[in-house]
């Protein structure tokens, strides 16, 4: 398999010293993650640290398929994308570590775990619980947004059918997530969507689903990213929109704290986090166009000076 990326060194020769590979979210994610990364990279060439990203599997010019891929083997992916970055002359190896977003999250944290040579990872938006529960989590975000007069007055009918047809849907969902706990196969999922009516704003979660992408999340579903935050044995910054629609982020901070005051934890696996009240799963402001909140790349590249 073959992974193909976008390596920036600093404008001025030799002055790279520190480096930082970026991980894409979910889905066929490529070198920029839509219009995230540019932004993100010209600013750290701008602080003197090198970058490197790439295509997922199968996205792009890299080869493979990501819906064969379990999360480690995208980890994997992830390790041997900082392996080659170490490994250029003009970044000193120890001073590499991992960026990921979103399920890129996931996939560095995993990646970071399974290594002793990490002197940091920084993590954008990942959820602190499992896809099933942060994908049901933006379903239902997603619904409320579609219906916002659901349970605003029960005694207004529109309200009470809108409330009736989120409800509905959530539970249309955990049942599909139960069948994919029992390996159900497509046919079976397409079965219970269909006898439910085809719901709307199911279209949210099952628009794009087909028989490998649900094979994929079936495999993806259940992930705990528990174990890996508590086998961290470097600092981890952590990084949240006080409104990111598409993550828990009251629970995903619970699950860190408790991770980090696990007994045993490695006196250098410091947790720093940084939550920006108004801003969204991309770090922005609303009404701020596709640019990043006011100060988030700065504390992203103070933290990553201090480390």
């Amino acid at each position: 398999m073959r992974l193909a990326g976008c390596l920036g060194l600093p404008a001025q020769a030799g002055s790279a010293r520190a480096g930082v590979v970026l991980v894409g979210g979910s889905g066929a994610t490529d070198r920029d993650n839509d219009t995230f990364f540019p932004p993100l990279r010209d600013h750290l060439l701008n602080a003197g640290t090198a970058v490197l990203s790439y295509d997922k599997r199968g996205v792009g010019a890299s080869s493979g398929d990501w819906c064969a891929a379990t999360l480690t083997d995208l980890a994997a992916d992830a390790s041997a994308a900082l392996d080659f970055l170490r490994s250029q002359p003009e970044v000193e190896a120890h001073s590499v570590g991992f960026f990921g977003h979103s399920e890129g999250g996931w996939v560095v944290l995993r990646a970071a775990t399974a290594r002793d040579d990490m002197p940091w990872v920084v993590t954008n938006s990942c959820p602190g619980v499992s896809p099933a529960v942060q994908e049901r989590h933006a379903l239902a975000h997603h619904l409320r947004d579609a219906h916002p007069g659901s349970q605003a007055d029960a005694n207004v009918d529109a309200d009470v059918d809108a409330d009736v047809d989120v409800e509905n849907t959530l539970a249309l969902y955990d049942r599909l997530i139960e069948a994919g706990r029992r390996d159900a196969d497509f046919a079976t999922a397409m079965h219970l969507v269909d006898a439910a009516g085809r719901p709307p704003g199911l279209a949210y979660y099952w628009a794009d689903m087909d028989e490998h992408l649900w094979t994929f999340l079936k495999r993806k579903q259940d992930h705990d990213p528990t174990p890996d935050l508590i086998g961290l044995r470097c600092p981890h910054l952590a990084f949240f929109g006080g409104q990111d629609p598409l993550v828990p982020v009251a629970d995903s901070l619970h699950v860190l704290g408790a991770a980090l005051c696990r007994t045993g934890r490695p006196r250098r696996a410091t947790l720093t986090v940084e939550v920006l009240p108004e801003a969204d799963h991309r770090l922005r402001l609303p009404g701020g166009g596709n640019g990043p909140a006011p100060g988030y790349l700065d504390k992203l590249t103070r933290w990553l000076h201090q480390h």
